[in-house]
C-alpha cells in the first residue's frame, strides 16, 4: 500500500484488457478458420490496435465489491493514488464495476469520498453495477457521470438502518444487574444490556433522521436530476424500473459496456491482490492462525464493544 501501509502485505496488478482479448481472439482463430480467414482476423486485429494507438484514448477499470465495513476502501484508496498520478485528466476515463448492499456510514462515506477525488480531478467516471448497489452502494453510485444497471439489478434503499437486540428483561430474570456509567448526556442513548429510556430511544431516533437527511442531501448534489422525496423511502427497485425512476441512465451489463470500449479504447484493469507470506507459501499458515487466536479474539472482542455505537447505524439494505 502505498499511503496507507498494513500488516497484510498487497500489491496492484495491472492488465491489458485489449492485449488479453487479442491472444484469446488469435487462439481461437488459429482453431476455427482457414488460412484465408485467419489472415483477415489478423488484419483486422492489426487495424484495430492501430486504430486504439492513434486515438490515444484509455480506460482504467476497477471493481469494488463491499461488504458491512466497505473494507475494500483500502485498496480502492490506493488504485485512485495511482490513476491520478499517472493518467491524463479529461483525457482518460475510469469506470468501476461495484457491487454492494452498504453498511457502516464511515465506512461507505469515505469510499464515496475516494470516488469524488476522481470528479474533482476531472475524469469521467462510469459505474457499472451487475448485481445490487444499494442505500451505501448507491451513495457510491451516485458519484459517477453515468451509472449503467443489468436489468435486474438492485439499486436504490436510501435509508439507514439500526437494528439491536436488549437482553435487559433476561438480566433481570437472573438477577443480574449492568451498570453503564458516561459522562456526558448522550454518550450512550442505547445500549444492548442495560434498560433503554424513552428519552434515550427519542435521540437515537433523531441521529438516524439527522444521518438520512445527510443522505438524501448527498444524493442531491451529485444526482440533480433525480426527485429524491420520491425515491428516498428505502425502498430498492430493479433496473428496469429505475431507470424510469432515474436512478440509472443506461441498462447495460458492465461486459457489454466494456466490450463497446475496447474497439477504440485501451482498457486496463486494475487488480489488487493480497500477497502470499513465505508462511503461506509453505502452507504454514493454519499453524500462526492457531497459535494467535486467543489474542486476536480478545482484540476483537474490545474493539467490537468500542466501535459498537458506530455499528448500530448501517446505510444498509436489510434485505440483503
Amino acid at each position: 500500500m502505498l499511503f496507507h501501509p498494513t500488516k497484510q502485505p498487497s500489491e496492484l496488478r495491472i492488465r491489458h484488457l485489449n492485449a488479453r482479448l487479442d491472444a484469446q481472439q488469435q487462439a481461437m482463430s488459429a482453431a476455427i478458420y482457414d488460412r484465408f480467414e485467419l489472415l483477415q482476423s489478423l488484419n483486422r486485429l492489426r487495424k484495430a490496435a492501430k486504430l486504439r494507438k492513434k486515438n490515444g484514448e484509455r480506460v482504467f477499470l476497477l471493481d469494488f465489491k463491499g461488504d458491512v465495513q466497505a473494507s475494500a476502501v483500502d485498496t480502492l484508496r490506493e488504485e485512485i493514488t495511482l490513476i491520478l498520478s499517472m493518467a491524463r485528466a479529461g483525457k482518460d476515463q475510469v469506470v468501476v464495476r461495484l457491487e454492494s448492499p452498504g453498511g457502516l456510514v464511515h465506512g461507505y462515506g469515505l469510499a464515496a469520498a475516494q470516488l469524488a477525488r476522481l470528479r474533482e480531478a476531472g475524469f469521467k467516471l462510469t459505474i457499472c453495477v451487475d448485481k445490487v448497489a444499494a442505500s451505501g452502494g448507491y451513495m457510491m453510485a451516485c458519484l459517477a457521470d453515468k451509472i449503467m444497471a443489468a436489468p435486474f439489478a438492485v439499486v436504490g434503499s436510501i435509508g439507514v438502518v439500526a437494528q439491536l437486540p436488549n437482553f435487559n428483561k433476561l438480566l433481570k430474570q437472573h438477577n443480574i444487574d449492568f451498570d453503564v456509567y458516561t459522562a456526558g448526556e448522550y454518550k450512550r442513548t442505547v445500549t444492548v444490556f442495560g434498560e433503554n429510556s424513552e428519552e434515550g430511544k427519542e435521540k437515537f431516533e433523531s441521529e438516524l433522521q439527522q444521518t438520512h437527511a445527510l443522505f438524501k442531501h448527498f444524493v442531491e448534489k451529485y444526482r440533480p436530476q433525480l426527485d429524491v422525496s420520491k425515491v428516498a423511502t428505502g425502498e430498492h427497485w430493479y433496473g428496469e424500473d429505475a431507470i424510469s425512476l432515474k436512478l440509472v441512465d443506461q441498462l447495460q451489463t458492465s461486459d457489454g459496456y466494456i466490450m463497446s470500449l475496447l474497439p477504440t479504447h485501451d482498457v486496463y484493469l486494475i487488480e489488487s491482490r493480497h500477497k502470499p507470506t513465505l508462511a503461506e507459501k509453505l502452507g504454514l499458515a493454519a499453524a500462526q492462525m492457531s497459535a494467535s487466536v486467543v489474542p486476536a479474539v480478545i482484540q476483537a472482542a474490545q474493539q467490537s464493544v468500542m466501535k459498537f455505537k458506530h455499528e448500530q447505524v448501517q446505510l444498509r439494505d436489510p434485505n440483503y
